[in-house]
């Protein structure tokens, strides 16, 4: 059986939006991430997480800077015994052509060849339009949550995501709701 995936937004989704984050020191879960990480985590989903980061390209820190957050975000989910089974990131320019940059899919392609996946089951939860293409072009369902710059960005959508949401918790709430109410549904179609 393939494994269903969140496939979270760092900044501003999963932990507080930092103008090109840097530091260990200004890495900061949301209050809620752990309630809802646990609360996807009872509805069976697996974790990864998609960031673009071009303050690499730019030079304003180095891809160890990145591996540290990295490594500090897993640290604070450890508490809860929470996990993040991959980390992905795109060091690219947004002009650079790659096709790991959100909106592209290649973050996405990177973990399906390390899990066996079902895109269709998994979701993309972001806080801008990028996050919303990514998993619109990978065939994940999409919630864009209004934290970090999703209260601008949702003006800015071309398409609709499946779920817009005040915050990662009411999302993961909202997710949840519908994954036990399909369950409900199968079960009662098997009876």
């Amino acid at each position: 059986m393939k494994d269903k995936f969140i496939f979270f937004d760092r900044d501003g989704t999963l932990i507080e939006e930092v103008d090109f984050l840097s530091t260990v020191s200004e890495t900061k879960l949301f209050p809620f991430t752990i309630e809802a990480l646990q609360i996807l985590k009872e509805n069976g989903f697996r974790f990864a997480v998609t960031t673009n980061q071009s303050g690499v390209a730019r030079g304003y820190f180095d891809e160890s800077a990145v591996f540290a957050i990295h490594d500090r975000i897993q640290e604070l989910l450890s508490v809860a015994g929470l996990v993040i089974d991959s980390f992905h990131f795109c060091p690219h320019m947004p002009d650079a052509g790659c096709d790991c940059r959100k909106p592209g899919t290649g973050m996405i392609i990177q973990a399906t060849k390390i899990f066996d996946i079902d895109l269709g089951e998994s979701w993309v939860i972001g806080d801008k339009k990028l996050d919303i293409g990514m998993g619109i072009n990978a065939g994940t369902k999409t919630a864009l949550v209004e934290t970090g710059y999703g209260a601008e960005h949702a003006n800015l959508l071309e398409s609709k995501p499946n779920i817009i949401a005040a915050n990662l918790l009411e999302a993961a709430r909202l997710i949840a709701h519908g994954e036990q109410r399909e369950s409900r549904m199968a079960k009662g179609r098997k009876e």
